[in-house]
């Protein structure tokens, strides 16, 4: 069977290594405030490093840029920078607000979006409206100061810059010709009413790594060099030679000016006084101050350096389109002669193409023209927000004093991980509000990119996991703000995925992968059960658990009371990690025995965790009353309080829920007969969780490992079915809109401590107070809830209804719920009957207006009541798992799923694919 174009290259690049991944959008969109910049003596990152510093200082761990590509080690980057004749510097880089600028913590200030990408980036296409006034720096960060946390924030449509649709749609395509030859179209269309100068500015530099502040152990032993040199006629060209990289033509069409400076930094400029010199006479704001301030002498006459820009100027008509075209290719002689041309623009029509069959392959047939659109948006975004990470742990302490392998050391943030050596590319949250990785999210980013490639999403699940990044204790690193932070334990239920979805594409099973998560899963594991049990009891903390201002205390801090928390989320997770850990040792145990005994390791730990967590009476989580699991505080003096805040934290207990097929059990007998013996010595085991075993099996004689009953089940379905508590009309909300109206609230000391349902930003700063999970909708939780709804169904069929919405008198099965919560989820992106996308809100130019509507932008969480976007503008991320939703639902039916089980999803849309596979082949025939 012929496969796609791009599934050709995909195959290439797995099987014959083919580096058809090298080069992608692997630039930063954020490098100024970030961590590993920063090295004050106080650990203010937003500070240390700002926006209006990043033009002229050189970055130590990365690179950043508008609508750029790098090479897969970031040591050559492209970028587009832009100037409107107006603007007091050239718009390099992304403006937005620090988190102390920002009323609800950092935010980009900027429009921009990510329209298209094949998985080996052979085609993508990037948006940035670039307004015609100048840009209102000063006001953005004095009105939103100005506000409160209890006000809506001041964006950059409210300046009214964007008046009169005086701006540029400046469009980025990149097509590569080859893994090597990259060919770049900039497309700038004047959507205002009078004829606009714009000055576009392509830019190719390397990343610094020779300059003398540079630790020996990663300083280049020799600096590259871009330089001029001779080229056809209407072209201009710069040759690059890199010790590493080796040697490539960067060709411009037209006889352009071509500006030369160093990326490195102006010491004399940003801190007077001091003794530090320029390292060059041309430093990396030259380019900059030669085309804002006219000052020529600020490039290179020489026509070389480690930076350079090609310097286009037009004036375009209203309506009017100009457009560029550049080439980066490795040096060689045919490309040298005639680097455009009509191949040039028969290359960008065939990858285009390409892109469209390769998404045509992958979207189900019965998804509608704009749910097919928001689904392969927001795989585009995924795949845009790649981006390269580079931290030295040993390095990066030595330079801050905080090396505890040195004696007298200071310890400060992430002392304890100096064992770390990042330097790969990492699909990000957000390359602009979260420029670096985090745990969990990564581990939801790999579900909807193994859509589109699931090689990518295998290596992502294993990143975490290799020695460079795992703490020799087990503990996986959270994040670059306190890489010891804890995130939810979601890698082995990630790993399974990806280990489905490979058998139903490719029908067979990567044991290698298979065995290396698990082993390194169980160091995590064992970290969890060591670490955060405090007293062995088999119930859990961990702190905020990603959920940031979910409790009515700061999770991560000593608690106001005394005491701690035994909590509902970490002792759910770490049943539902238990289940995934049964799961991955069953899956081995078919090809090697010797994993056999893990299956009832993890057995046992899913029966002590249920046990201890659905306790009852005072001690337990549950609360019988109320119907509801909540965090339990353990006081000083000995005795116990439920913290009674109906939120996601009380529904996270649903997730633990897994199903087992009757012919994995008869695999296994020796196995299955042990733990049927522990339950009976032991059936205080089994006295609170879902019942199992012998006599309890559901449709198809499928078995049910869960933390809830029956009862229990129904009750929390009940409240969370229920549209004045958890139902919005756009998800499950992360906190019940019954705190509406019924505050909680506990008084601590003198001081009261509250907890009010907030469906759109959060009124505190707790945890920076740039995310509210006390009632917005949150995607990654609520496919969670889908997968254990979706379960509990496989063993369940018809037998189990339930109101939904709660009070509607509408009946139905849990396949059936499922679907419901994932329509409406999905209809944060669709336009409704009135043509208007309730991710965009009361936005009425986002609403309105044809050049704005259908550019979908995937938030980090969303309004509890009307579904606008809020948070991080660019979290395509785990917001992109949209589009694992859309397609699961589009692609598999309430009757296929009883008859395949758990492979069902994957079979089904893993058959999509080779339909589609099919229909090319049979069109080139």
């Amino acid at each position: 069977m012929d496969k796609s174009a791009e599934a050709t290259r995909l195959e290439e690049a797995r099987v014959q290594g083919l580096p058809w991944r090298k080069w992608g959008p692997y630039l930063s969109e954020r490098q100024w405030g970030t961590v590993r910049e920063d090295y004050s003596e106080w650990g203010d990152a937003w500070n240390f490093f700002t926006h209006d510093q990043a033009r002229s200082r050189a970055y130590r761990w990365g690179e950043d840029g508008i609508a750029g590509i790098s090479d897969d080690k970031q040591r050559l980057c492209f970028a587009l920078a832009l100037w409107n004749g107006k603007d007091p510097i050239l718009k390099e880089r992304l403006f937005g607000l620090t988190n102390s600028e920002g009323n609800h913590g950092e935010d980009v200030k900027e429009y921009y979006f990510y329209l298209d990408s094949t998985p080996t980036h052979s085609y993508m296409k990037y948006l940035y409206k670039y307004p015609q006034a100048a840009y209102p720096y000063a006001d953005l960060v004095e009105t939103n100061r100005r506000r409160s946390r209890d006000e809506m924030e001041y964006e950059l449509l409210d300046t009214g810059v964007f008046n009169e649709n005086r701006y540029f749609d400046v469009f980025v395509e990149y097509a590569k010709d080859g893994p090597e030859d990259m060919l770049v179209r900039i497309t700038a269309v004047n959507r205002g009413p009078d004829a606009a100068e714009l000055h576009l500015l392509p830019t190719l530099w390397f990343r610094n790594d020779w300059s003398a502040w540079i630790a020996a152990s990663n300083r280049a032993a020799e600096k590259p060099i871009l330089k001029q040199i001779e080229a056809a006629a209407g072209t201009s060209a710069v040759a690059v030679t890199h010790p590493l990289l080796g040697e490539y033509i960067f060709s411009c069409e037209g006889d352009v000016p071509l500006l030369f400076t160093e990326n490195e930094t102006n010491h004399e400029m940003l801190f007077p006084g001091q003794k530090q010199k320029n390292e060059s006479l041309h430093v990396k704001d030259g380019i900059n101050n030669c085309v804002v301030q006219g000052n020529q002498g600020s490039v290179n006459p020489g026509k070389q350096g480690t930076k350079v820009a090609a310097h286009y100027h037009i004036i375009a008509g209203t309506g009017q389109t100009k457009s560029i075209r550049l080439r980066l290719s490795s040096s060689s002689p045919e490309r040298k002669g005639k680097p455009f041309g009509k191949q040039f623009d028969d290359v960008f029509t065939d990858r285009l193409r390409e892109t469209d069959e390769f998404y045509k392959s992958i979207t189900p047939p019965s998804l509608g023209e704009d749910s097919a659109k928001v689904m392969r948006q927001a795989l585009g975004g995924m795949l845009l927000s790649k981006q390269f990470f580079f931290f030295d742990g040993d390095n990066w302490l030595d330079e801050h004093h905080s090396n505890p392998l040195h004696t007298g050391y200071r310890n400060s943030r992430n002392s304890e991980w100096y064992h770390m050596l990042n330097q790969d590319i990492i699909s990000m949250p957000d390359k602009w509000e979260y420029p670096w990785y985090a745990a969990w999210d990564l581990a939801f980013h790999t579900l909807p990119l193994a859509i589109v490639d699931p090689d990518f999403a295998k290596q992502q699940m294993e990143l975490m996991l290799r020695a460079a990044y795992l703490h020799p204790n087990g503990q996986m690193p959270a994040y670059e703000w306190n890489f010891s932070d804890v995130n939810p334990p979601v890698h082995a239920f990630a790993t399974l995925f990806l280990h489905r979805t490979e058998q139903a594409l490719r029908g067979e099973t990567d044991l290698d992968f298979l065995k290396l998560t698990f082993n390194k899963l169980l160091l995590n594991f064992t970290w969890w059960v060591n670490r955060k049990d405090r007293f062995g009891k088999n119930v859990f903390e961990g702190g905020f658990l990603g959920l940031d201002n979910i409790g009515v205390f700061d999770r991560s801090s000593p608690l106001p009371t005394g005491g701690h928390l035994e909590q509902a989320d970490g002792t759910a997770w770490m049943a539902l990690f238990s289940q995934n850990m049964l799961e991955l040792a069953l899956e081995i145990t078919l090809h090697d025995p010797t994993y056999e005994p893990m299956i009832m390791k993890f057995a046992e730990h899913f029966y002590y965790i249920g046990s201890a967590m659905n306790k009852h009476g005072q001690d337990g989580m549950w609360d019988e009353e109320d119907g509801f699991y909540y965090d339990l505080l353990r006081l000083p003096d000995g005795s116990s309080q439920r913290l009674k805040v109906r939120s996601m934290v009380g529904l996270l207990p649903l997730c633990a829920t897994t199903v087992t097929e009757k012919s994995m059990r008869e695999r296994i007998p020796q196995t299955i007969a042990m733990v049927q013996e522990r339950l009976r010595r032991i059936p205080e085991l089994k006295e609170t969780i879902h019942p199992t075993g012998v006599g309890h099996y559901g449709v198809a004689e499928r078995g049910i490992m869960a933390l809830v009953n029956p009862d229990r089940l129904r009750r929390i379905l009940t409240k969370m079915l229920d549209e004045n508590e958890f139902l919005s009309p756009y998800g499950i909300r992360s906190l019940s809109k019954f705190h509406e109206q019924h505050p909680f609230v506990l008084n601590v000391g003198g001081h009261e401590y509250r907890v009010d349902y907030l469906p759109a930003e959060s009124n505190t700063g707790m945890f920076g107070g740039n995310s509210n999970w006390r009632g917005p909708v949150w995607m990654p939780v609520n496919a969670l809830i889908i997968r254990a709804l979706l379960n509990f169904y496989l063993y369940y069929g018809d037998n189990f209804k339930i109101e939904c919405p709660t009070g509607s008198g509408k009946l139905k099965n849990l396949f059936e719920v499922s679907k419901e919560i994932s329509d409406r989820l999905t209809r944060i992106f669709l336009r409704d009957d009135h043509g208007r996308r309730p991710v965009y809100g009361g936005t009425k130019k986002f609403q309105q207006d044809p050049h704005w509507r259908d550019y979908i932008s995937f938030y980090e969480y969303f309004h509890g009541d009307n579904g606008a976007g809020l948070g991080a503008s660019h979290q395509t991320g785990w917001t992109g798992l949209i589009a694992s939703m859309m397609r699961l639902f589009s692609s598999t039916t309430a009757e296929r799923a009883l008859e395949l089980g758990k492979m069902a999803a994957f079979i089904e849309t893993a058959a999509i694919a080779r339909g589609a596979k099919a229909k090319v082949a049979a069109t080139a025939t």
